[in-house]
C-alpha cells in the first residue's frame, strides 16, 4: 500500500512515527512518584501533545478493528506510547502497569491512584510551611 491516504504517513496524524522516536526516548524528568503526579501528567501532556500522541492517553484515539488498514499504525504508537509511560514512572508504579495493554488505561489507572495523594501532600508541604 503506498502512503497516498495513509495516516501513518501524514506527518500531521496521531497515527505517524517520527523515524527518531523509541521506546525508550527520554522527555520527562522526573519519573512519576507517589508525590508528583500533577506536575509530571502536565509534562507528559505537554510531550506527548509536541508528539501529536496525546489522544492516546485521552481516549480520542480509538482502537479501529484489527480488519480496518489504520490498525497496525494505531497498535504500534499505542505501544510506543505505553512504553514512553512505562519508562516515565518509578520502578515501583512501573511494576502495577507494566500488563496494561492500553495508554489509556495505564493514564487512567496513574490518575486515579495518584491524583488524590499528590494533592494530599502538596496540601500537607503548604501547611507545614505556614507553621
Amino acid at each position: 500500500m503506498s502512503g497516498e491516504g495513509d495516516p501513518s504517513f501524514n506527518i500531521h496524524s496521531f497515527l505517524y512515527l517520527h523515524p527518531n522516536e523509541n521506546p525508550g526516548m527520554a522527555f520527562v524528568s522526573p519519573s512519576l512518584d507517589s508525590t508528583n503526579y500533577h506536575s509530571w501528567s502536565k509534562f507528559i501532556i505537554i510531550a506527548l501533545s509536541a508528539k501529536n500522541k496525546e489522544e492516546f492517553i485521552d481516549g480520542s484515539a480509538s482502537q479501529p478493528l484489527p480488519s480496518y488498514h489504520t490498525y497496525g499504525a494505531w497498535k504500534c504508537c499505542n505501544h510506543m506510547v505505553v512504553s514512553w509511560l512505562v519508562h516515565f514512572v518509578s520502578s515501583l508504579i512501573c511494576q502495577s502497569i507494566l500488563w496494561m495493554d492500553y495508554a489509556k488505561e495505564i493514564w487512567r489507572d496513574l490518575k486515579s491512584r495518584y491524583s488524590q495523594g499528590d494533592l494530599l501532600f502538596t496540601l500537607q508541604l503548604e501547611a507545614s510551611s505556614i507553621k
